[in-house]
């Protein structure tokens, strides 16, 4: 019994830290240090947040992603993901290529951030 109450205690712990993991997780490496757009990347929030960087973001190729049942929706990993109208970014793509700030948890995946692009 005191084995399952420490396991318990234990998991309490450690669970938030595993949720709270899938957003730290950058991928920042200077590649994009030197950009022109840096700023601009850097710059970037949705209603749900900021959008981290370039570096956190995924283009998206066209088939990947639509508008369906009135909202952007993603192909990540295989898997259709709903794009929360709070993530959509507004302003004007200046990078021209579609953009997703997928965070992952345990839970699955959201968006924090959606940046279409031309859909042509």
């Amino acid at each position: 019994m005191d084995r399952l109450k420490l396991s318990l205690k234990l998991g309490l712990l450690v669970a938030p830290f595993l949720l709270s993991t899938g957003s730290a997780l950058g991928r920042d490496d200077g590649r994009f240090t030197d950009s022109p757009l840096k700023p601009w990347f850097d710059s970037l929030r949705s209603h749900l947040g900021p959008c981290c960087s370039d570096a956190d973001g995924v283009a998206v190729a066209d088939p990947d992603w639509d508008s369906h049942n009135g909202h952007y929706r993603v192909r990540l990993d295989g898997v259709w993901v709903e794009v929360p109208d709070e993530a959509v970014i507004t302003e004007p793509n200046r990078a021209g290529r579609t953009m997703v700030w997928p965070v992952k948890t345990v839970f699955g995946v959201s968006i924090r951030c959606f940046m279409p692009g031309s859909m042509i």
